[in-house]
């Protein structure tokens, strides 16, 4: 593996699940920061519950904004499989951060396919360190479903040396007006979640 010089993110999961506005919040922090950053997304069949990714790479300089298989620093996935599926993008003492929720494929559900056994193991066999994150029962404890993306991000800021400031920042400007609060309750106990360690992108 080359010489790094920038920190990437790859988030995951499947469509509905806010991926696209996690990897704009993270965007948006590095870039308050004062980081070079670049993201692009790929939104698959996303309106079908197909796989949807964000790329977030960010630097003193930053040229692509595609991660390259085997270099990303950090895989937050929405969902069990997902993080399964991408986890080669991650590199050897890569930090995995993924959602204790399974969503089964329509192909499984159809009885063309099965669902993989094992999968929590198949990842943490793959990845440096392995960080479960159970985004549903901290929505369930702010009162609404739709803060698990940012609840995961509160997870994935306890990683970053960015001020929390930021964050609360980002989330102000990229959620609903009425959802401020709320989101913000699920930010802060994603962070209390979150495992501590080495934080990347000082």
């Amino acid at each position: 593996m080359r010489e790094k010089k920038t920190t990437d993110i790859l988030v995951v999961g499947v469509g509905g699940q806010g991926v696209v506005v996690a990897g704009e919040i993270i965007a948006s922090v590095c870039l308050a920061a004062g980081h070079d950053v670049k993201q692009s997304e790929v939104h698959g069949m996303a309106q079908r519950g197909g796989s949807v990714t964000s790329h977030v790479r960010f630097g003193a300089e930053v040229y692509s904004p595609a991660i390259e298989r085997g270099y990303a620093d950090i895989l937050l996935s929405f969902e069990m499989l997902e993080g399964l599926r991408w986890i080669d993008y991650l590199h050897s003492n890569g930090v995995a951060l993924i959602n204790d929720h399974r969503i089964v494929p329509l192909t499984v559900t159809s009885g063309i396919a099965e669902y993989p056994t094992n999968v929590q193991k198949q990842i943490i066999a793959r990845c440096g360190h392995f960080v479960l994150v159970d985004g549903i029962a901290i929505a369930c404890k702010v009162g609404n479903a739709r803060v698990v993306n940012v609840a995961l991000l509160g997870a994935l800021s306890t990683r970053l040396e960015f001020d929390r400031r930021l964050w609360e920042k980002a989330i102000r400007q990229s959620v609903p007006r009425n959802t401020i609060d709320i989101n913000l309750a699920g930010f802060h106990l994603g962070r209390e979640r979150g495992l501590t360690g080495s934080a990347l992108g000082a």
